[in-house]
């Protein structure tokens, strides 16, 4: 397996090099053995810094690794863009995958980019209708398949929720007036 690793790594001319090994008389176990001094010797290609340590003994005799394959975006429409606004094109709601049950909100919505995708209204209750303009964030619904967006409570023609008391600022609700005593 050594001969064939250095065969690989090391030019033919360098490997076909005689090596001598000193000329004072010792005994076999003791003596330096050939092939350590040809492989302490000969120059080893130089590997790339990146390359060298993430590649396992058999991926450097095979040619070292290939390229990663490039991940998939979580939500394409949106093209490395935290929101895009949109106009709703239709609104209504749909059932949720197997072990939930209740009707989830959704509307399909044109973006400004002119792609049309379907996403998710949060939170109890909505004024979206027909030609509302809205604000288009990523994140998918986890129990409604192929929905890959939220609507933004709050932003543009969608209101807020009403009197919601915790995690306000994602439902788009101002914090409520306290009475003066």
């Amino acid at each position: 397996m050594a001969l064939q690793f250095l065969r690989h790594l090391i030019r033919p001319s360098l490997f076909q090099r005689t090596f001598t090994t000193s000329s004072r008389p010792t005994r076999p176990s003791i003596g330096p053995i050939p092939l350590r001094n040809a492989i302490s010797a000969l120059p080893m290609r130089a590997l790339p810094a990146s390359r060298a340590h993430k590649c396992t003994l058999i991926q450097v005799v095979r040619g070292g690794r290939g390229q990663r394959k490039v991940r998939k975006l979580r939500s394409p429409a949106l093209h490395n863009r935290p929101e895009m606004k949109g106009v709703c094109l239709k609104v209504g709601t749909t059932k949720p995958k197997k072990p939930n049950s209740g009707e989830r909100k959704i509307a399909r919505v044109r973006l400004s980019s002119g792609k049309i995708v379907t996403a998710y209204i949060p939170g109890e209750g909505h004024n979206v209708q027909q030609h509302s303009v809205v604000m288009v964030r990523g994140g998918r619904a986890q129990d409604c398949p192929g929905v890959k967006y939220h609507l933004v409570r709050g932003a543009l023609d969608l209101g807020g929720v009403a009197n919601r008391i915790t995690s306000r600022s994602k439902y788009g609700t101002k914090k409520p007036k306290t009475a003066a005593v």
